[in-house]
């Protein structure tokens, strides 16, 4: 995010989602989103997905991600 002069509000903008939401991923008080918001998120900084997220699936049956590493912002 630093890279490319990302503040939360532009990724969260990006993302499709609230800045609070990208904040507590950054902060890992949320480990988890849907591939759909994972992939806007990876496109809009320009990784593959699988820099940011891993796949997993839910005990409900539903596909989540999991992040992988936290990304400086």
């Amino acid at each position: 995010m630093k890279q490319d002069k990302f503040s939360l509000a532009r990724l969260a903008m990006y993302g499709g989602c609230s800045k609070s939401f990208i904040s507590h991923l950054l902060s890992e008080r949320r480990t988890s989103c849907t591939p759909e918001l994972a992939e806007r998120l990876a496109m809009a900084l320009r990784v593959p997905c699988e820099v940011l997220f891993e796949p997993k699936s839910s005990p409900t049956g539903g596909a989540t991600v999991n992040r992988v590493r936290k990304v400086s912002a």
